[in-house]
């Protein structure tokens, strides 16, 4: 049989307008109209929202009038359907003076060197090259610094980044120089590896490709497109399904609202959006290239202000945001370039009057924006968020979907999850979702009540939670308005499913030695801050020492000993605990952002510990000194068993308190709600009264012993009983616990169990923050 002669192909035209020019390459249709996601652009009252669509017809292209209202001239004459090629001048809304298109054929590119326009798999949307430079023909050094052979300009990039060598085979070998954000090829972290014809280098917002002899910069400015692809997530083997099978796109500059009622999949939609829980089927597409595959280097591409405030309330905006930037721009960055980027984020966001006010004094709507800013430092592309105006008043919900209307006008593309639907007109789509996961509807929001069929979004509402079997999405994909919107208005080529993927962690911006500092500063201005803290941590250990003091008189008695300890253990127990037992869980969001973005797991604990185990200790030693200064302590010869009775018994407390702290996080990183703590910080209480071994003997009772070796106040308080030789001063079965010996391997014993206990603790609150951060860094 004959081979059948290819197809004729439309030409490549070139829509030139007053606000510039636009490529119309014949794989998809053209919109032209008012609506600034149509790729033609025309800002004039006459022209409609839709106002027409250029179409490839085989080897020619079409135009057709969208039913506007004022019409489309060719030659003077209205029209509804035309043939148009190079030549052709449009009139759009009148026929003599309204905003005009000419149509101008495309050159082709030179045969002897590759095309311009990047391969949209590796760079881009057919995207122009941003810098073009011949290839060197030796060692070129790229970095943020004035003196690299390459200089990019972008504060996540380190000073002395990377290089691209020339070797002798006339190659070129890409090569991290220690960088602290990471150099990518194709999306994946290299050290050193060679470079092919095709090969993508992803430095910062900047991605470097060889083309013939030329080395081309494409450099993420944020006017980015984003194509959902097909996205399916299920949960329970596949029983239940939460994403069925979405499909939509997003184009450059615009704010997408996504409503739907409780239980739709927006949640997991914004999970699998932004990666961290990527889908079990399906792509996303950002701006040519797979985010899933390439996960690695576009994530830092990526902001995310979840619902509840990523922000300590005790620090000022400004303090706030410099943290922030510390943590997250490379550790080369001077204080000055950092300084200056937060100034910039703080006039952009207009935030100038508030900068020096503490967070927790600002409204919610403001407190939303200083969110925002901190996301904005990294100048991310996709800018994703939460529920933003969840509990804010109208007005203020007004002013939060306006700030984001100028953040997308501004160069960015933003996804917002609402529940609210009162400012949905300044959004440039809407997406609502159906429960099961389902698209109900993609496109202009004031057109949607219209397709549902109701006057009022409660309507709508009610019909989707009482008609739970009928077939939204089918609907809607026999709509024109899917054709318009979604098939038609798709910006890139179909992908193949990636499918969960696995990537490595987030590079850290900084070192596991810097970010502990900075953290450990943050966290003690934080606690500096808070007056109630500052007033309880000082109060506690005075008025638990007072009343060990009280008890114990002048002399330790057959009367007093006991209740005078038991207090002190009581007393570091309640110190400790009560200084942890909320820290973790009160910073869990601020935590899983922080983590999404390269903060060290380990860095954080240790920030915790580290101040809070300062401050528990300081308070130890003050809740002992108050208890027993000026106590005759009328130990065996005046003496404890390795060194003076005071200095053992505050060792003994010290540590009780700093493993009470330990087991305070434990409960904080347990927990799901700040409320449950108080009460659990009771039972704590309790139980180390119980198991200490002044109330019963716990000696050779069988399951109570071996439960009573996980309670810290069992081997504080034999210590400080063994330092006291109790058993003389009080006799009796109680003080016949082998624990309570006066001899030096039972007094190590119990002080090193206290130290076991508190590493212990230490390695479970580390597993168990792991539970609570983003599903791709659980590694």
């Amino acid at each position: 049989m004959a081979e059948r002669p290819a197809a004729p192909t439309a030409p490549e035209l070139v829509v030139e307008t007053e606000s510039g020019s636009t490529v119309m390459i014949p794989v998809r249709d053209y919109h032209v109209g008012r609506d600034p996601l149509c790729d033609v652009v025309l800002d004039d009252a006459r022209v409609s929202w839709h106002h027409a669509v250029l179409r490839p017809a085989g080897d020619h292209w079409t135009l057709r009038d969208e039913d506007s209202t004022n019409g489309t001239y060719a030659d003077g004459h209205r029209v509804r359907a035309h043939d148009v090629g190079p030549g052709c001048v449009l009139r759009f809304g009148s026929p003599h003076d309204g905003p005009s298109a000419v149509l101008t054929g495309r050159p082709a590119p030179a045969p002897q060197r590759p095309s311009a326009v990047a391969d949209p798999a590796h760079t881009g949307t057919f995207r122009q090259p941003t810098t073009v430079r011949p290839l060197p023909a030796r060692t070129v050094r790229i970095g943020r610094a004035p003196d690299n052979d390459l200089v990019v300009d972008d504060l996540v990039v380190s000073r002395h980044h990377a290089e691209l060598r020339a070797l002798a085979d006339g190659g070129y070998e890409i090569a991290d120089l220690g960088s602290h954000n990471g150099t990518y090829l194709n999306g994946l972290p290299v050290t050193a590896a060679p470079l092919g014809p095709g090969d993508v280098v992803g430095i910062g917002h900047s991605a470097f490709c060889l083309v013939g002899d030329e080395l081309q910069e494409y450099v993420d400015t944020g006017e980015v497109s984003l194509d959902v692809q097909d996205l399916t997530v299920a949960v329970d083997r596949g029983r239940k399904v939460l994403l069925d099978h979405v499909s939509f796109p997003v184009g450059e500059k615009c704010l997408l609202a996504v409503v739907g009622p409780s239980g739709a999949g927006k949640s997991t939609l914004l999970g699998a959006l932004t990666g961290q829980r990527p889908a079990d089927h399906g792509t996303v597409v950002y701006d040519g290239r797979d985010l899933y595959r390439d996960y690695a280097e576009l994530r830092q591409r990526i902001g995310l202000v979840p619902q509840d405030d990523i922000l300590h309330p005790q620090l000022t905006v400004r303090a706030a945001l410099t943290y922030a930037a510390e943590l997250r721009f490379p550790q080369d960055t001077a204080r000055a370039e950092r300084r200056a980027r937060v100034e910039e984020v703080i006039r952009e966001l207009g935030l100038d009057q508030r900068a020096d006010q503490h967070v927790h004094s600002l409204s919610g709507g403001q407190r939303k924006r200083v969110s925002v800013a901190l996301e904005l430092l990294t100048k991310p592309s996709l800018l994703f968020l939460d529920e933003p105006t969840s509990g804010l008043d109208p007005g203020m919900d007004r002013s939060v979907m306006h700030m984001l209307r100028g953040l997308a006008d501004d160069g960015r593309t933003v996804i917002v999850v609402t529940h609210s639907v009162l400012s949905l007109d300044v959004c440039d789509r809407l997406l609502v979702l159906a429960p099961g996961g389902k698209v109900a509807y993609y496109g202009p929001p004031g057109d949607a009540l219209a397709f549902f069929g109701f006057a009022e979004w409660p309507e709508a509402f009610e019909a989707f939670e009482r008609d739970r079997d009928r077939d939204w999405a089918g609907q809607y994909a026999d709509a024109p308005e899917s054709r318009r919107y979604v098939l038609d208005a798709a910006v890139q080529p179909p992908m193949p499913s990636s499918g969960p993927v696995t990537v490595p962690p987030p590079p850290r911006p900084r070192s596991w030695p810097a970010q502990l500092g900075t953290l450990v500063r943050r966290y003690t201005a934080a606690l500096a801050a808070d007056r109630t803290f500052l007033v309880i941590m000082i109060a506690l250990p005075f008025v638990m020492g007072a009343m060990a003091r009280a008890l114990a008189g002048s002399e330790l008695t057959r009367d007093t000993a006991m209740n005078a300890l038991l207090i002190l253990c009581v007393g570091g127990v309640l110190t400790g605990a009560a200084n942890a037992v909320r820290e973790l869980v009160k910073e869990r969001v601020i935590y899983r952002r922080e983590r999404a973005v390269g903060l060290s797991r380990s860095a954080y604990l240790m920030s915790k510990v580290v101040v809070l185990g300062t401050v528990t200790i300081v308070q130890a030693v003050v809740l002992t000194l108050v208890a027993l200064l000026g106590v005759d302590l009328n130990t065996p010869g005046g003496e404890g068993v390795l060194m003076p009775p005071l200095i053992e018994i505050t060792v003994a407390v010290a540590l009780l308190a700093f493993t009470a702290m330990m087991l305070g996080l434990l409960v904080s990183a347990l927990v799901r709600k700040e409320e449950v703590t108080m009460p659990l910080l009771v039972l704590l209480a309790i139980v180390q009264v119980v198991f200490c071994g002044a109330l019963l003997s716990l000696d050779g009772v069988p399951g109570l012993e071996q439960l009573a070796w996980l309670v810290p106040s069992r081997w504080a308080f034999g210590a400080m009983a063994g330092t006291l030789d109790l058993a003389r001063i009080v006799p009796g079965d109680l003080t016949g616990d082998p624990l309570f010996d006066h001899s030096a391997g039972v007094w190590l014993l119990d002080v090193g169990m206290l130290v076991v206990l508190s590493v212990l603790f230490g390695v479970i609150v580390a597993r168990l923050l792991r539970r609570h951060e983003p599903a791709v860094m659980r590694k």
